[in-house]
């Protein structure tokens, strides 16, 4: 299987949301019951996935202005907003796939604040509107690989994470990034299911949070993020497994050494802090050599799995002289 190089990827000359027709991906469930008409998803398709799941975000239907990214990858078939949307890890909504989509409407994201602590020259909060002023909002299609070896093609929303780590002006002396998610048993159901230390919490080393490709990400299919996604800000790291994409973000904290992470101190055995796709180790329960894609058809439903999810010529270069194996 070939990979494409940085230098290789084009400019997509049209958003994502241009790429599939909305009455494809929002209303698929719909045509396959023959509820509705061409004509009518032609008038109603900006309010089809509301229709379908009503609680799917508070602001699932608000359109972002996007440019294109000569970072995404192309060539890929996208995956439909109906399965991006209904097939969730989100603890905090639920322990089931389907639980995120169908407790996400309990969720307020707006106001919404994240707030700066830590090795920085002040401590400052953001709220989620100056937020998506701070750069251009750019369209970029991920390969995003779930631990559990599934895997989506998903056209995030947002910008470099590096852009917002500038104007938070960390010291010197910060090596790490802690991202910590909200926890609120009032909109988050999942909270009294899941035995975990809440607030959900996940880092990067700097330098991984500085590379270009690791994306601060506000929507999804050029509309704003729905909630069981991580509205309305989350993280998104395309070369390493999904939970390390902290979602629903409430605080950055910056700090000089590697800070907790939920699932590496729930199970360090399973759940490295690392966790860069890797087919060559082994989730301890089952294989990551292969992946299965959500939504594709049966004979591309299981696919080989690429090493950093197939951004090693941008990102292998941060591990260099690392054991990959240790850590994992």
């Amino acid at each position: 299987m070939l990979i494409r190089k940085t230098n290789d990827i084009q400019p997509l000359e049209i958003t994502p949301s241009e790429i599939t027709p909305k009455s494809v991906y929002l209303n698929r469930r719909a045509f396959m019951s023959g509820a509705a008409a061409a004509g009518t998803a032609a008038l109603v398709g900006p309010r089809i996935a509301s229709l379908l799941a009503p609680a799917a975000s508070v602001h699932a239907d608000t359109k972002l202005t996007t440019v294109p990214s000569p970072l995404s990858t192309t060539g890929e078939q996208l995956t439909s907003l109906q399965d991006i949307t209904h097939y969730n890890n989100f603890y905090e909504l639920g322990v089931d796939k389907g639980d995120p989509a169908r407790n996400a409407g309990r969720m307020k994201t707006r106001p919404w604040t994240v707030s700066i602590e830590g090795q920085v020259k002040a401590k400052k909060t953001f709220d989620i509107d100056t937020l998506l002023k701070l750069r251009p909002l750019e369209d970029r299609i991920y390969r995003f690989r779930c631990v559990e070896a599934w895997s989506m093609v998903i056209p995030w929303v947002g910008y470099s994470l590096s852009e917002f780590i500038k104007e938070c002006d960390p010291l010197p002396s910060a090596k790490y990034i802690q991202f910590l998610s909200l926890a609120d048993p009032n909109q988050m159901p999942g909270l009294r299911e899941a035995n975990l230390d809440w607030p959900y919490s996940e880092g990067l080393r700097m330098d991984e949070a500085m590379h270009p490709l690791t994306l601060l990400t506000f929507g999804l299919y050029g509309e704003t993020l729905p909630n069981q996604d991580g509205a309305p800000v989350r993280v998104v790291i395309p070369w390493k497994y999904g939970f390390k994409s902290a979602k629903s973000i409430v605080k950055v904290r910056f700090v000089d050494k590697q800070p907790h992470t939920t699932w590496n101190e729930m199970a360090p055995n399973e759940y490295g802090f690392y966790s860069n796709v890797n087919p060559d180790v082994d989730h301890p329960r089952w294989s990551q050599k292969t992946e299965r894609r959500i939504g594709a058809s049966i004979f591309k439903q299981r696919q080989p799995t690429l090493m950093f999810n197939g951004y090693g010529d941008q990102v292998a270069k941060l591990y260099t002289g690392m054991d990959l194996r240790k850590n994992f």
